[in-house]
């Protein structure tokens, strides 16, 4: 962690100037914008879905509780999920014939993680996602449809209804029970600069407002909630040299100051070479969700032909891609993929989507061999009728290419997650370079290392958020 505060510095400058623009943009007053008080139960610091769901969470436990977030607005990462959130054993796949286990789940999250992963923060993960999905439901989220995602046995993905994206659907619930039905006080634009330390204990924060001011906040405890550093490429490079230069699919407020803040103060990281790209990035557009290749679309390269099982987990599905020529590929899929899936109606908006009348006609549009392409989704909609994918594997085959349009978006991979950070027990206690929690200090999200591994499922980031941002948040508000 050479250089770490100085390797941030310049991110954070920039996210605070784009946090201005967005304001700006925006126009009026945001939130909060002045007057929070000098002590509050709990601090939670960053508004993604890890720190709503642990203000959510210290307030139905009778905290006093505030939010201090330094972007323009609420949802950081969360807000552009999009494949769905895992959970094991939910009313939602009893309904449709799905048999799943908290047991399987974490089997399945381990594999994944190449076994690097804390097992006792897995099992969490996995015994309470069920619970999670039902928390969510309460408030009234759709989380109603449920698919498969990379790496998962079965179809655990849970989303709303016709397959839209999750993300802004479990940030928009979560900030309307704090801010509408919990009253819990969010400041906008609000940057915590320091921890507090006394005795050993993390007892408050330093803020700079949106006025410019600094203050202190005390508070008998505080969840950091900053998630990671996935837009900061120069600390992702300083970790692994092999991803500079690399896109990102993060939002602009992920440049890993909580992670630095913490170990000032002598938090243990964990895991913190650990950075997840992701296969399906539409260059200068988004990145596309799992989903569609959960639904059925293939991956071709730029020739025209299949080159893996699209369902292997990320960090494989992107080494195959960046194998090609080019370094990138398409995505492929017919009109059913698409009605199948709302979220690809936003690629289309975005001008992501290449069409095709026939396979040969969308061959021309990508420059692709015509006859490849053609002999390839022959071949594949074969292996669907089989019920055998014989060239790559693939298990799960949900249906034929073979209803006219033909579609493709262009791919290649981009840093997603970083699956290393604070290390966290199973309360979500902050633990030392000395092994012991840090009284008054807790964590969730993606500014936490151990729960992915070396690799995280899709599906697993939101399950990840939600299930220890409440445990957090509770822990906090208990003085666990």
């Amino acid at each position: 962690m050479k250089n770490l505060s100085r390797i941030i510095a310049v991110s954070i400058a920039a996210a605070a100037i784009l946090g201005m623009v967005l304001v700006s943009c925006a126009g009026g007053t945001p939130r909060g914008d002045s007057g929070f008080a000098s002590e509050y139960d709990v601090i939670i610091i960053g508004a993604g879905g890890a720190g709503l769901s642990a203000a959510v969470s210290a307030k139905q436990a009778g905290a006093s509780v505030v939010v201090f977030e330094k972007m323009a607005m609420v949802g950081g990462n969360t807000l552009r999920a999009t494949g769905g959130i895992n959970a094991a054993g939910t009313s939602f796949q009893a309904k449709a014939g799905i048999t799943d286990s908290p047991d399987l789940f974490y089997a399945d999250t381990m594999k994944g993680g190449y076994e690097k992963n804390d097992p006792a923060l897995v099992r969490v993960l996995a015994e309470k996602s069920a619970s999670s999905i039902d928390w969510l439901t309460k408030m009234g989220a759709d989380l109603s449809d449920v698919g498969r995602l990379a790496g998962a046995s079965v179809n655990r993905a849970h989303r709303p209804t016709g397959g839209a994206k999750v993300g802004p659907e479990i940030a928009s619930t979560l900030d309307n029970e704090v801010e509408k039905v919990l009253g819990i006080s969010v400041y906008k634009r609000t940057e915590v600069t320091d921890l507090i330390v006394k005795n050993g204990a993390v007892t408050g924060v330093s803020v700079t407002a949106s006025n410019g001011k600094n203050y202190q906040v005390n508070g008998k405890a505080v969840v950091l909630a900053t998630g990671g550093f996935g837009a900061n490429n120069e600390m992702a490079a300083s970790l692994v040299p092999s991803l500079r230069g690399f896109a990102t699919t993060n939002q602009p407020g992920a440049t890993g100051d909580g992670i630095v803040m913490a170990e000032k103060i002598g938090a243990a990281l964990v895991d913190m070479a650990e950075i997840q790209t992701h296969p399906t990035y539409a260059p200068d557009k988004e990145m596309i969700t799992e989903a569609v290749r959960g639904n059925g679309a293939i991956l071709v390269n730029k020739k025209g032909s299949r080159f893996i099982d699209e369902l292997k987990t990320r960090d494989v599905v992107s080494a195959a891609i960046l194998d090609q020529d080019g370094k990138s590929a398409y995505l492929v899929f017919d009109d059913s993929v698409r009605k199948s899936l709302k979220a690809i109606e936003d690629y289309v908006k975005l001008g992501a989507v290449i069409e095709g009348a026939t396979p040969e006609a969308l061959a021309a549009a990508i420059n692709a061999d015509p006859v490849t392409l053609t002999a390839t989704l022959n071949t594949y909609n074969q292996a669907v009728a089989s019920k055998n994918d014989s060239q790559f594997g693939r298990s799960d085959l949900p249906r034929a290419l073979s209803t006219a349009p033909y579609y493709a978006i262009e791919v290649l991979p981009a840093v997603h997650h970083t699956m290393g950070g604070v290390k966290i027990d199973t309360e979500t206690r902050v633990i030392s370079t000395a092994g012991k929690p840090i009284p008054g200090f807790y964590a969730a999200g993606e500014v936490t290392g151990g729960v992915h591994g070396g690799n995280r499922l899709g599906g697993n980031a939101l399950a990840d958020i939600v299930t220890f941002g409440r445990i957090a948040g509770n822990s906090a508000a208990k003085g666990l």
